[in-house]
């Protein structure tokens, strides 16, 4: 179990990760301060680029206080950008190509939070913070990575410092996804189950887990 404060502590971090600087101040009042020219963005950032970011949170239990939440900080690109126009961009196997690992998003790479420990795929992953990426595959089973290795940006991918990887389920989605959007369920609700959710172009990828309390 990870207590309040160090919880709040991961959160923050999801929040602030990547984020560039502030141009320094004078703290005379007097005095106004110059203005300085903001940093350069980082490329693509959320603090200074083009691609939206979400951090979303579930409760995963009966309440808040049974349960325990799970939260996931992450870019979420476009397939079509709405400012950009053009022609839609192939996702699997195009953007993110098979048979490699891949940032989980955009931008920094997409951070995972849990306040107990899960259980996945028959392995325990404590609590903590973690960077997700995945590893699609277009015939054979895709998977989902869980690596020790966080607050960095997503690329490239960093593939030693894993602690688990995972099976995906894969299906077919009957509209199209236009930008990655990541879930996090509890099914059935009020019980200890969750899964979770990424949905691009016309797939969906899956994972149950079982929060561990």
């Amino acid at each position: 179990m990870i207590n309040k404060m160090k919880y709040s502590v991961l959160l923050l971090t999801a929040v602030l990760v990547g984020a560039a600087q502030l141009p320094a101040q004078t703290a005379d009042k007097k005095q106004p301060a110059a203005k300085q020219p903001p940093p350069p963005p980082l490329p693509g950032a959320g603090t200074g680029g083009t691609t939206p970011h979400a951090t979303i949170s579930a409760a995963i239990g009966p309440n808040r206080r049974e349960g325990g939440m799970i939260t996931i900080s992450y870019g979420r690109p476009y397939a079509v950008h709405p400012r950009k126009g053009g022609e839609p961009r192939k996702i699997w196997g195009g953007l993110v190509p098979y048979g490699k690992a891949d940032r989980l998003g955009a931008d920094e790479a997409t951070l995972f939070v849990n306040e107990y420990a899960i259980e996945v795929a028959g392995t325990t992953i404590p609590a903590g913070a973690y960077t997700l990426y995945i590893i699609p595959s277009e015939t054979g089973t895709s998977k989902l990575a869980f690596s020790k290795h966080i607050g960095k940006w997503g690329v490239p991918v960093d593939e030693t410092n894993d602690l688990v990887r995972v099976d995906l389920k894969r299906d077919s989605l009957p509209e199209t996804v236009n930008q990655l959007t990541l879930q996090i369920e509890n099914v059935p609700a009020g019980s200890m189950n969750g899964v979770l959710k990424i949905k691009w172009e016309k797939t969906q990828f899956s994972l149950p887990f079982v929060l561990k309390k």
